[in-house]
């Protein structure tokens, strides 16, 4: 049984998630934090940490992580199967219809009325991180990492991968 929660908690977001990996992080968090509580926000936000961290798509790494965590090498793989299932699908069943309407304006406005959507999801989750972090750390820890991470990132373009070892760095020795 928990090779098909496994599953669906990973092939639901794969459909769902239009745009991509960054856009199912939100939909993958309802399914391990919520639905099935693999994992609570904190161990969560770790897990998306360590997973834009590595190289390659975020949502195989983090499906391969909580698929391993929940039910070993078999439920890794059977993570990231179902991460790649519904992209996997449409390329094989739908890509000549796609190639045809490419151009389509009903095809551009559908995307065009995605995004926002996908937009308020992420700024769903940013906020639950932040409070949560808030919560769990305090305000002045929650806002020198803010503070910092935008100086690093937007300032001095710093590697986000070396923001997020300093700030994992930071949490295992001033807030451990």
């Amino acid at each position: 049984m928990i090779y098909w929660e496994i599953f669906l908690a990973f092939f639901i977001p794969g459909i769902l998630g239009y745009g991509g990996g960054p856009a199912s992080i939100p939909l993958v968090e309802n399914e391990v934090v919520h639905r099935y509580e693999w994992l609570t926000v904190q161990e969560f936000s770790e897990v998306l940490a360590l997973g834009n961290a590595l190289p390659g798509p975020i949502a195989t790494k983090m499906a391969g992580y909580i698929g391993y965590d929940q039910a070993g090498i078999l439920g890794a793989l059977v993570g990231i199967f179902a991460t790649v299932a519904p992209s996997l699908i449409l390329m094989i069943g739908l890509l000549s219809l796609l190639y045809k309407f490419k151009d389509s304006p009903k095809v551009k406005r559908m995307s065009a009325y995605v995004r926002p959507t996908i937009a308020v999801l992420l700024g769903v989750m940013a906020y639950s991180f932040f409070k949560s972090s808030y919560v769990d750390s305090g305000v002045w820890q929650t806002l020198f990492l803010i503070a910092a991470s935008f100086l690093l990132l937007e300032k001095w373009k710093v590697h986000p991968a070396y923001v997020i070892i300093g700030s994992l760095a930071y949490g295992a020795i001033f807030m451990s």
